[in-house]
């Protein structure tokens, strides 16, 4: 597995965007999509140092910024998602979401897993 992203849910996508842009001046900015499986608008946004930030934006994400909470994931990219998700449950995770087209990345496979340190998403390169 290697690092790809962290996740970061927010209330506005756009004025998000402006507030980060203020500290990374040099970012490059993916277009907003909305990802139907997910109900939510995304944006990734690539730092000058290569570090990958993901925006999230929805309703399923209201109780956390509620309750103060903009942490949502790390990414991993993974060769087999299939391999990862199973050697992740052997040793105690929990699958939230099985693997599943994301639109950001070009329908690549994704999924979602409870670790002993938070959520974490599964990537799939080809």
């Amino acid at each position: 597995m290697n690092f790809h992203h962290i996740g970061i849910v927010c209330k506005d996508i756009e004025f998000a965007t402006k507030e980060y842009l203020k500290i990374h001046q040099n970012s490059n900015l993916s277009e907003i999509v909305f990802d139907e499986l997910q109900n939510a608008k995304l944006r990734m946004i690539t730092n000058e140092d290569g570090l990958r930030v993901e925006f999230i934006e929805g309703p399923s994400f209201t109780k956390m910024l509620i309750k103060g909470i903009s942490y949502y994931h790390i990414c991993y990219s993974v060769k087999s998602i299939k391999v990862q998700i199973d050697m992740l449950i052997k040793n105690g995770a929990i699958l939230v979401s099985d693997s599943k087209p994301a639109i950001l990345f070009n329908n690549k496979k994704v999924a979602f897993l409870f670790v002993s340190y938070g959520l974490i998403e599964l990537l799939e390169e080809e």
